[in-house]
């Protein structure tokens, strides 16, 4: 197996690729592998939903829904109750970003560190 990574240069190997793993496990150490890998996944599907308007097809529906439980037969509870829940899914949400984005801060000042 190998992959012309750079033309000219020659190609990576199963050999090479195993050095570069090896590096790697050094530098940021077992633990952390996984959680940049993590990172790196909520990294792209944030990406991928920015870029195909998913978020915004369900802000609309949540509209939609708030609209509609206001607007009908719904007693006046319900949609405080119904907003009072969005609020706290809101800030639970941005709360979980803001640990995620220390996280990442924290990796990349150990990296810094290390090298």
């Amino acid at each position: 197996m190998a992959l012309a990574v750079i033309p000219g240069l020659g190609s990576v190997g199963p050999m090479e690729l195993l050095i570069l793993l090896t590096i790697i496990l050094l530098l940021f150490g077992a633990k952390r592998i996984p959680e940049l890998a993590k990172g790196l996944g909520t990294g792209i599907r944030e990406f991928r939903k920015g870029t195909s308007g998913q978020e915004e097809k369900d802000e609309l529906n949540e509209k939609e829904k708030e609209g509609a439980l206001a607007g009908g037969a719904g007693d006046a509870k319900d949609s405080a109750r119904m907003h009072e829940e969005t609020a706290h899914e809101e800030h639970a949400s941005k709360h979980a970003e803001e640990r995620d984005d220390e996280r990442v801060d924290q990796g990349a000042k150990r990296a810094e560190q290390n090298l």
